[in-house]
């Protein structure tokens, strides 16, 4: 990662990467306090919103389990019954989600087109925010199997650094600006989702990791505090990829399109030089 840091100051200082780490001062503004009230009122939307849905549910999960169970009804009362093969693969579906974290499952949905771009709007949000608070991309891994060969949890990730986070650590504290930076990167995500439909579905490993890094804090964060860092960090990203659009939306598309890091880098550019 030290390398890929090294290889982004060099093309930023040769005036190819403008816009990386142009807005890595944003997080020393406004105010530090952010009630859900505060995140309605600034994003009109409820902080639920904002939660990941367990086990991939959502607002629609009702209505198509009332389906499932009533086509199910109907198929038992016309002679067919499927109730073996059904605890057959309940039962596969249970040994994926122990014993493989739910890859094979994952690995099937990111295959739906709705889910699929769902994923790669939230990518695409952890991505942008990255590029704009300066810290270095490595790669995005859109296929769950790769993911998990690479110990990321969940159906995809995206890889970044932050040096001086990184060096904090290493030493055993923590800068408030660095972690406040990073918080911002990784609930991107899930304000992406918030931001293009309304709520978000995926996060839940982004909400893990969070929490994970705020136990290395001296002292730790206190639940409130974590609570109030949440919604802080979902506000500053949603409010940076509200005022980006174009860039999130081409990073989007470049996403879809399986094309490399470099052309996904150079749509946000012509895309932010294009508002400018």
């Amino acid at each position: 990662m030290k390398l890929v840091g090294k290889a982004y100051g060099f093309l930023k200082d040769r005036g190819f990467l403008p816009n990386f780490g142009k807005f890595r001062n944003v997080v020393l503004e406004g105010t530090r306090n952010v009630t859900p009230t505060v995140l309605k009122t600034s994003t009109g939307l409820e902080a639920s919103k904002f939660a990941p849905k367990k086990w991939g549910l959502s607002e629609s999960s009702g209505p198509i389990l009332v389906a499932f169970l009533g086509g199910l009804s109907f198929l038992l009362s016309q002679g067919i019954d499927l109730r073996p093969n059904l605890t057959a693969v309940l039962g596969l579906a249970f040994a994926d989600s122990i014993f493989l974290g739910g890859t094979c499952l994952a690995q099937l949905s990111s295959y739906w087109p709705p889910n699929r771009r769902r994923i790669l709007i939230h990518e695409a949000g952890h991505l942008l925010i990255a590029y704009l608070m300066g810290c270095p991309i490595r790669g995005v891994i859109l296929d769950p199997i790769v993911a998990m060969q690479m110990g990321i949890q969940g159906q995809a990730g995206t890889q970044f650094w932050d040096e001086k986070m990184a060096n904090d650590l290493a030493e055993g504290r923590l800068d408030g600006t660095a972690f406040d930076r990073y918080c911002m990167v990784l609930f991107a995500g899930i304000a992406a989702e918030a931001l293009i439909y309304g709520e978000a579905e995926g996060g839940e490993n982004d909400e893990n990791l969070f929490r994970g890094i705020c136990v290395l804090l001296e002292p730790p964060l206190s639940v409130p505090e974590m609570s109030n860092q949440a919604r802080w960090s979902l506000l500053q990203a949603y409010n940076m990829l509200k005022w980006h659009k174009n860039a999130h939306r081409a990073a989007v598309k470049a996403l879809e399109s399986r094309s490399g890091l470099s052309v996904v880098i150079r749509s946000i550019e012509e895309a932010m030089s294009t508002n400018m």
